[in-house]
């Protein structure tokens, strides 16, 4: 993968699950360093692959591969477990307002949440 740009490495695991056939694929951050027309030719990529043969989980933090990719679900974890279940209009909620409405919804997992980060921060401080 050496001298490749971020996109010609993405298409590259496309092709690569294109090839091995599995039955599910996760993807993590699929979309991160890829400009838009390679968000683009992945998604389209993905598009083709999935289906009732092969199972698709993709993990992401933007929006961008859902504008090509439409999830039948969509989950949003918080404090390390899953909170919400819902279809595309919820991934599409979160990105509109962000956070503070789960965290509103579930304050114990955002307590839990608070206090992990406080915790992570009082280690890193010694």
């Amino acid at each position: 993968n050496e001298g490749f740009s971020g996109g010609e490495k993405k298409r590259m695991e496309i092709l690569q699950l294109a090839i091995l056939k599995p039955r599910f694929a996760i993807l993590d951050e699929t979309d991160s360093g890829l400009d838009s027309d390679a968000v683009r030719v992945v998604s389209e990529g993905l598009q083709k692959l999935s289906g009732p043969h092969m199972g698709v989980l993709i993990i992401t933090h933007h929006e961008r591969l859902l504008e090509y990719n439409i999830p039948q679900f969509t989950h949003v974890m918080l404090a390390g477990r899953i909170v919400e279940t819902g279809d595309a209009a919820l991934a599409h909620d979160l990105h509109a307002n962000g956070y503070a409405g789960v965290r509103a919804r579930h304050p114990d997992a955002a307590a839990e949440e608070q206090a992990a980060r406080d915790r992570e921060e009082a280690t890193s401080a010694t």
